[in-house]
């Protein structure tokens, strides 16, 4: 049996025989796993969070999911593979192995956008192993989410682009060099708000059968088996400390964000402001210094929701 590194990199073996990357780092007795988004996307934007956060006392834990560039990609041409791994049950126990395999408990699970898709499923299904649930720029279901997207695209480009852009939808003429040029202008205002925070490789590395099987071909077209996925109803099942952090410029509606804490029985809403749905990489000094006090106030016990 492998030992793991307890501060370093680690590729940890599923009991289905693929491999995950992962990273721990940080000292302190609060534990944090992150789930990163996409669908598809990878752990980096969780990068610098030990550092960030290691005032506050936080190990930090991440990884990539199956299919995801660092860890194991199946072949999800087959419709056996699309069949066993691209559904959010899967994902979800997915993440329960990952804690095992790393030993954690009485842990905070931090969802980034469909990593809180599966944060919250998680703390439904197996709430009993986490100390605090962090949702981070995602709300309780996809119908709201299309609804404002939609809307802030009406918002941004003028009748004659929202049409244009429509057509080549229609036509799925994703390629199209002009609606491809429009829809990288969502990403410079509402996805990255601040300028050119991301992180950047010389090639692709978004896990695009993964992507485009649960959301679309793109941020506007939610057509994938995500979209009828709702949890309206359901919050008020999560008991545990539920923090809620959005960007006060970003693509999920603060509506719905605002329901939530309403919803949720002991929560606490932040929205970070100058920040769009990557919140950590838009505004990191109060992101992060919300986020630690959070993880500081239930770890010692003074932690008060916003009701």
């Amino acid at each position: 049996m492998t030992t793991l590194n307890p501060n370093g990199t680690n590729f940890i073996t599923l009991s289905n025989g693929y491999h995950l990357w992962t990273s721990t780092q940080g000292d302190g007795p609060a534990q944090l796993l992150t789930l990163h988004g996409g669908p598809g996307g990878t752990n980096e934007v969780f990068e610098n969070f030990a550092p960030r956060l290691n005032q506050y006392g936080v190990r930090v834990s991440r990884y990539d999911q199956l299919g995801s560039w660092f860890s194991d990609q199946p072949d999800f041409s087959k419709q056996e593979n699309r069949d066993k791994f691209l559904n959010i049950p899967y994902y979800v126990d997915e993440v329960e192995e990952v804690r095992q395999k790393l030993g954690l408990d009485n842990f905070f699970l931090l969802g980034q956008s469909w990593g809180g898709v599966l944060a919250i499923e998680y703390a439904l299904k197996y709430g009993q192993h986490l100390r605090g649930l962090i949702l981070s720029s995602m709300i309780d279901n996809l119908d709201e989410y299309i609804t404002n997207i939609n809307a802030i695209r009406e918002s941004m480009f003028s009748a004659d682009e929202v049409a244009y852009m429509q057509a080549r939808e229609a036509a799925h003429d994703f390629t199209d060099a002009h609606y491809v040029e429009l829809v990288a202008k969502l990403g410079e205002n509402y996805l990255h708000h601040q300028s050119d925070p991301q992180p950047r490789h010389l090639i692709n590395v978004m896990g695009t059968p993964v992507y485009n099987y649960f959301q679309g071909d793109n941020e506007f077209v939610m057509v994938g088996a995500l979209k009828d996925w709702d949890r309206r109803g359901d919050l008020s099942q999560i008991t545990l400390p539920t923090y809620l952090t959005f960007g006060g410029h970003e693509t999920m509606p603060l509506t719905a964000a605002r329901r939530m804490a309403g919803e949720l029985p002991n929560s606490r809403l932040h929205i970070t402001p100058n920040a769009g749905h990557g919140q950590m990489l838009d505004n990191p000094d109060n992101y992060f210094a919300n986020l630690g006090q959070f993880i500081q106030d239930v770890q010692t016990g003074v932690f008060t929701p916003d009701k």
